[in-house]
């Protein structure tokens, strides 16, 4: 593995941890498309550095547990405009 990517991978998963931040919102910091974001903590950092991969995806299994009450917020803010 190139070495940019495995820094990318690092920063991606510290990023996600310290803001909560969701797939979409790491996706657009970095300018890097959702599934690299998942490839990037689920694959590249598990081989990396497990423990920051593990800590990463808690936190993303929470965001994907709550986005159906983040999408209905969106919704009903939409109609209520």
């Amino acid at each position: 593995m190139k070495a940019y990517i495995e820094a990318r991978a690092v920063e991606v998963g510290e990023y996600i941890i310290k803001s909560k931040a969701t797939v979409r919102e790491t996706a657009r910091r970095f300018g890097i498309s959702k599934s690299t974001v998942h490839k990037d903590v689920k694959d590249r950092l598990l081989k990396i550095n497990p423990a920051l991969a593990k800590e990463a995806g808690k936190v993303l299994e929470i965001n994907k547990a709550e986005r159906h009450i983040r999408g209905g917020m969106a919704t009903k803010q939409k109609y209520m405009h």
